[in-house]
C-alpha cells in the first residue's frame, strides 16, 4: 500500500510504502466442527471484515488439515495482525462467538502459534 503526500515546505511529492509482510499462524479447531467454522467464516461479520482491512490485513486465508483439526491462517499485513486488534470491542464478540468450537486462551481469543517462512516461491 502506498501512502502519497505533498510536502509544501521542501515542493516535493513523496511516495512512501508501508511495509507488508506474510504471516502464517496455526489455531486449533474442535473435532466435529469443520461445517460449522466454514459457516461462520462464510458468514463472517462486515464490521469484522472491514475492521481487518481498516488495519491493513489482507489476502487473509484460512487452511484446515482435517487429520489434526489443525487450522492454517495466512495473512498480509500492512499494519496490525488479527490477533493486535483483540482489544476492539468486535473482535472479542467474534472471539466469544467462535470459542465453543476452537481451542482458546482465557481472554476467548484463539490459542495462536506463529509459524517460521522456511521457503517462499512467487
Amino acid at each position: 500500500m502506498k501512502s502519497i503526500y505533498y510536502h509544501s515546505q521542501w515542493r516535493v511529492l513523496i511516495i512512501e510504502e508501508e511495509s507488508m509482510h506474510k504471516v502464517a499462524f496455526k489455531m486449533k479447531l474442535k473435532p466435529g466442527f469443520k461445517d460449522e467454522y466454514k459457516k461462520r467464516h462464510d458468514e463472517i461479520w462486515p464490521e469484522l471484515s472491514a475492521l481487518l482491512k481498516a488495519n491493513g490485513i489482507s489476502d487473509y486465508t484460512i487452511f484446515l488439515d482435517e487429520e489434526t483439526n489443525t487450522l492454517f491462517g495466512v495473512q498480509i499485513q500492512s499494519g496490525q495482525s488479527s490477533q493486535d486488534l483483540g482489544s476492539t470491542e468486535i473482535v472479542q464478540k467474534w472471539w466469544a462467538y467462535m470459542a465453543d468450537i476452537m481451542d482458546t486462551n482465557p481472554d476467548n481469543s484463539p490459542v495462536s502459534t506463529p509459524l517460521t517462512k522456511v521457503f517462499h516461491l512467487d
